[in-house]
Parts: structure tokens; sequence; C-alpha cells
């Protein structure tokens, strides 16, 4: 099931035209954006309403400042979690979200067609086969960081880095396993305890790591949920990716 915060927030729509184009990788319909030349590349995964404006945005902003190839692939095929669950206050939408997660968002499931992504990817752009890293959203922050851990190593496999925003699912044992540099973009609404040990976890010998909270935003600020009608979330909004492309950039 999906944190409170997660939970409790219903995604925003905003007109925005895109700067990529779609490709098919690894079976899934993927945007795509930044030079066919690029000699890196950041896959972004998503939240759970899937493909969104803000969504796209993001990606290509990332794109914009690491001069990196960035990719969301539509792990839900069209068909994410619905706006109209949530807020989930009734037994009826608790239920089609505790469904959703239990199925088409299982972790475990994710987490293995994200490695068919990363494979197609190195075989699509062998250029980037290096330097690849990911990039998760929400409930895609937990993918990233599973795929970043235990068995994260070799040609078509490895990501060189990793990081989150506003992360779904957030346990600091899965930073004790983290195999690449990690930065946590962390929102007023994620448990605060939690964060920190991560952050005394990514300061060990050994790991290298950046955290911080945007004390003043709302869990899903770099996602589908950002408010780009609102001043404050435009500027934290473009200071989130800018703080993450800043990280890449070091360590892709």
């Amino acid at each position: 099931m999906a944190s409170h915060a997660c939970a409790s927030r219903p995604p925003l729509t905003v007109d925005y035209q895109t700067q990529g184009r779609y490709e098919t990788l690894g079976g899934l319909k993927t945007y795509i954006v930044g030079p066919d030349d690029a000699t890196k590349a950041i896959i972004t995964v998503y939240d759970i309403f899937g493909i969104w404006p803000q969504t796209l945005q993001g990606a290509d902003l990332l794109s914009s400042l690491t001069d990196a190839l960035v990719l969301v692939p539509d792990f839900f095929e069209g068909d994410g979690a619905k706006p109209e669950w949530l807020p989930a206050n009734t037994p009826e939408k608790q239920k089609a979200l505790g469904d959703f997660f239990g199925s088409k968002a299982d972790f475990a499931k994710n987490t293995e067609v994200l490695l068919t992504v990363r494979k197609a990817l190195a075989e699509r752009y062998p250029a980037v086969d290096d330097h690849v890293g990911v990039f998760g959203l929400c409930w895609g922050g937990k993918i990233g960081v599973l795929a970043s851990a235990a068995g994260n190593e070799g040609p078509g496999r490895r990501f060189n880095v990793s990081g989150t925003a506003h992360p779904g699912r957030l346990d600091s044992k899965d930073a004790e396993v983290l195999t690449a540099p990690h930065i946590l973009l962390a929102s007023k609404d994620e448990d605060a305890a939690v964060v920190a040990e991560y952050k005394t976890i990514l300061a060990q010998p050994g790991k290298v790591g950046e955290v911080e909270t945007y004390a003043d935003m709302f869990h899903g600020w770099m996602g589908a949920r950002a408010n780009l009608a609102n001043a404050d979330n435009v500027k934290e909004f473009a200071r989130g990716y800018e703080q993450a492309a800043k990280f890449y950039t070091a360590h892709l």
C-alpha cells in the first residue's frame, strides 16, 4: 500500500510542450530527450500516475542541465494509478490503490522491468553504457534504489549513480546495500527520522551520498503532483532538478 502522503494527494494536469520523442526500449514505449551522440544517460522512473506533463518537463530539464539522454519508460503502459482514487478516503479507493500496488505497481516485478530497459538502452545507445544513472520519483525512487543494490555491476546492468525525489516506501535498510552514489531529496511529508538515518548511512566510509529536505515542499513536488501554477513550487521544482543534475554530473 502507498504511504499516507502518497495516498492523499492527486496529480495535477498542466499544459507543456515536450522536447523529446518516443521509442520502444525493452518492450516499453519510452520518452527520450537529449542528443543522439550522448555519452551518458539517466533513466527516470516516474511516480504511480505514469507519464505526466510535469514528469516529462522534469526529464527535459534534467537532460538540458546534464547533456545526458534522459529516458522515461512507461512501466504501466498508459494505465497508471487513477487520480480519482485519491485521496484514498473510502474502502473502495483504498482497495483500488492497494490492488494497483499489489499487481501493476509491484516493486520486485518492476525492478526487473527496469533492468530489462537498462540492457536495451545499452544495445540501442552503446556509447552511454559506462555512464548510466537512475532517478526515481516517489514510487520510482524505490525501484531505482532496489536496482542499485546487490548485483549492480557489469555491462548492460550497472547504474553508476542513483537518486530519488520525495521517495516512496523509504527504508534506511535500502541505503545500507546501495552500491552507487545516491542523492535523496525529501519533502516535509517523508519520515524525518528515516531521512536522517539515510543521511547517516550515506556518510559512512565507502558510501557517497547527498541528502536534503525541502522543508516547504509537499510529497510529489517534482513529479505529477507538482503545482507549476504556484511560484514557490516552480522555484523548488527547478532547484530540485538543478541539485539532482549537479550530483549526476559529478558522479556519472
